[in-house]
């Protein structure tokens, strides 16, 4: 593993890359602590921090950060995180299967992915600029902005575009990323907001632990039985997700045989490679970046309406999309398992591929060469993602369920098993990857070895 990791800053191109990568992330976390003028931040925290306790809108700010890589709790101009680039580019793909123009530029290979890229960009900056009012007029409803702030116009366009240009920039060096480092760049600015809060969360847990007397009812401290389960835990869904990472549905592939000549070519039999898990870590970040609105949206108009029949209406919606009840975990798994297909119909083109084996001379034993094998591709694919999502879903629901059943603070169970560690390893089993391509690339032994 040092030889490898040797040979990585061995080439000049893949040295760069990374270094250019980290200097990008380290830019993040720097404009990560940037704080917007004009509120009152130890305030506001230990107000969120008591509210976060008795599951209000604190643990939304909560799950909200550890989803989109932006901070709510202390409103940074990252507050907003990438969550509305995320959004926007949901919006597009879910255009893009209705409305013609879009299903025409998505054909249209590179410039038309360059169109619609365009297109999401706008659109970003549009729901910045929505969500930013909604957020700076909570911290005003809820007096965590100074006084002398609360009427400003000055402040509210100041508070606005602040956080408008955070998540614009969060977007550009994501794009950068993409282009001049390695790795997925939305991806790899999540995971870094992620794993800069692991640490806390295990002090927490080293300072909730109590060996002698066990867990208090109200989960205050963890006693032995917990913290062995959040360590299974841990060991249980980091292995689950490099197995169904890795994991594939291999159709066997055989070669037509050719004359040239005297020789005769091809006959070999060979394997098409299809991913269980074919939508990665994208259908939990779709879903939980959406289940955030529902909570907000519905706590705004409870606030607005009062204590009148429509305002507890509103109030009782609100609590059922908290993340620890149950309209909201049904709701959750079913838009996983949603976005699994969806990505999967995204992204995989049985038509496209059957086509592409018959033009090489390859078929599928027992099935005709296109409609046939389209259709049998289409089948398999179906169930498998079936597989995968079910997956997703077990680990979506994790940290809710220990949170609530075994009395966890959230914040631990978010952190040391479910979705927050899901997106970790998948983020890191794909860099991993691209590292390793690299290195094979160039003669050099990767990660994997000769396998």
């Amino acid at each position: 593993m040092f030889s490898t990791l040797a040979n990585i800053f061995r080439i000049p191109e893949l040295r760069k890359k990374i270094f250019f990568t980290l200097f990008l992330l380290v830019i993040y976390r720097l404009g990560f602590h940037l704080p917007l003028p004009g509120i009152d931040q130890t305030g506001m925290a230990d107000a969120i921090k008591r509210q976060g306790s008795s599951g209000g809108f604190g643990q939304l700010a909560a799950a909200f950060s550890l989803f989109t890589g932006g901070d709510l709790q202390q409103s940074t101009i990252f507050g907003l995180g990438i969550m509305p680039y995320i959004s926007a580019s949901i919006i597009f793909q879910l255009l893009a299967t209705v409305w013609p123009a879009l299903e025409k530029l998505q054909r249209e290979g590179e410039s038309g992915r360059k169109k619609i890229q365009e297109y999401t960009r706008y659109a970003t900056v549009g729901l910045c600029l929505i969500q930013g009012v909604f957020w700076i007029k909570y911290m005003v409803d809820q007096h965590y902005v100074y006084p002398d702030f609360r009427d400003s116009a000055a402040f509210w366009m100041m508070g606005i575009m602040a956080l408008t240009t955070g998540t614009i920039f969060l977007m550009w060096l994501g794009e950068q990323i993409d282009e001049y480092g390695i790795g997925n760049g939305i991806s790899l600015i999540i995971m870094a907001g992620i794993v800069a809060r692991m640490p806390n969360a295990v002090l927490d847990v080293i300072n909730r632990a109590d060996f002698q007397g066990g867990a208090s009812a109200s989960g205050a401290t963890l006693g032995a039985a917990e913290i062995l389960f959040l360590i299974v835990a841990f060991v249980g869904v980091v292995a689950g997700t490099i197995l169904i990472t890795q994991a594939q549905r291999r159709i066997p592939i055989q070669q037509a045989k050719h004359t040239r000549g005297r020789r005769v070519l091809g006959g070999q039999r060979q394997y098409l490679p299809l991913r269980v898990n074919h939508g990665g870590v994208m259908p939990i970040i779709f879903a939980s970046s959406l289940l955030i609105f529902p909570s907000i949206i519905f706590s705004y108009l409870a606030s607005g309406f009062g204590m009148t029949r429509v305002g507890g209406f509103f109030k009782f919606l609100e609590n059922a999309f908290h993340h620890d009840s149950y309209i909201y975990v049904v709701c959750y798994v079913g838009m996983v398992y949603f976005f699994a297909y969806f990505w999967t119909a995204v992204q995989f083109q049985p038509k496209e591929m059957a086509n592409n084996l018959r033009d090489y001379g390859s078929f599928i034993p027992g099935l005709r060469p296109g409609k046939r094998t389209a259709d049998y591709l289409e089948r398999v694919m179906t169930r498998i993602t079936y597989v995968g999502a079910s997956f997703l879903a077990l680990i979506a629901i994790i940290p809710t369920v220990v949170a609530t059943k075994m009395n966890i603070p959230y914040s631990i169970s978010s952190f040391l098993g479910g979705t927050g560690l899901l997106i970790v390893v998948s983020v890191a089993l794909d860099l991993v990857q691209r590292i390793e391509a690299n290195l094979v690339m160039r003669n050099y032994k990767g990660f994997l070895g000769n396998q």
